[in-house]
């Protein structure tokens, strides 16, 4: 049986298009534009790209981009994108827990749950990051969100997801303070109109965790920032409000 990220994200590249928490791709990609002070030699890598959305818009602003995700489908729907914006983008299936980058990258990307936090153990997710830090270049910069683990300490997390998400609907739900993770039945209709009901578990990360994992990878400078849709910036303090933390750590 398949992890339920991969059953979810199968045959799901067209409704995931349409989800509201894909509509802040360009005030993103102006903050990592930014944060990389608009160098143009750069080579990125976006790790658990999806279907594309930031890849496309980097590449459409001169960067090479290199994207890899686990989905077939959500990597068709992407070239296919790209193909329609008429930009090249090196877009490659890959497990992120098995990446062999090895100091080749300027930039590493992990955005909108890009495979970390998704997986079934923290050593997975552990691997995943390590995997990021280690196709990184000397002085390269890592930019990521992940879930952030005081939002369910005070909100709901099945009201968030229900009152967010367009295409699913979420059930079930259960925070382990033991773990910080949430499990929950998550019900979805695919591109077909199929319905489908998955079992999904999400680990949720504190920011004084986020922070001991990057030093252990090397990692000196680390920023913790709250992550408004599209609206990324070093001016705003993650709170207890913010679903997902903005991290950005340099080697």
């Amino acid at each position: 049986m398949k992890p339920w990220y991969e059953e979810l994200f199968q045959n799901y590249a067209k409704k995931y298009d349409d989800e509201s928490f894909t509509k802040g791709t360009i005030g993103e990609v102006d903050f990592i534009e930014k944060e990389i002070d608009y160098n143009k030699s750069f080579r990125i890598l976006d790790i658990g790209c999806g279907t594309g959305r930031h890849s496309i818009e980097l590449a459409k602003r001169g960067y090479n981009v290199v994207g890899i995700d686990l989905s077939e489908s959500m990597l068709k729907r992407a070239k296919e994108k790209a193909r329609n914006e008429n930009v090249k983008v090196d877009f490659i299936q890959a497990d992120a827990r098995e990446l062999n980058f090895k100091n080749e990258f300027h930039l590493v990307l992990m955005l909108c749950e890009g495979a970390f936090p998704l997986m079934e153990t923290d050593e997975m997710n552990y691997a995943i990051l390590k995997n990021a830090a280690n196709a990184l270049r000397e002085n390269g910069k890592l930019i990521f969100t992940t879930l952030n683990g005081l939002f369910p300490l005070f909100h709901s997390v099945k009201d968030f997801i229900n009152q967010n998400s367009s295409e699913g609907t979420s059930k079930e739900n259960t925070f382990d303070l033991m773990t910080f993770r949430d499990i929950s039945t998550f019900e979805v209709e695919n591109d077909d109109g199929n319905k489908k009901t998955l079992k999904c578990s999400e680990r949720y990360y504190v920011p004084s965790e986020i922070t001991w994992l990057l030093k252990s990878l090397g990692f000196k400078k680390i920023d913790i920032l709250g992550c408004p849709l599209g609206k990324w910036s070093r001016e705003i303090p993650l709170t207890t409000e913010d679903f997902e933390m903005l991290v950005v750590a340099e080697r």
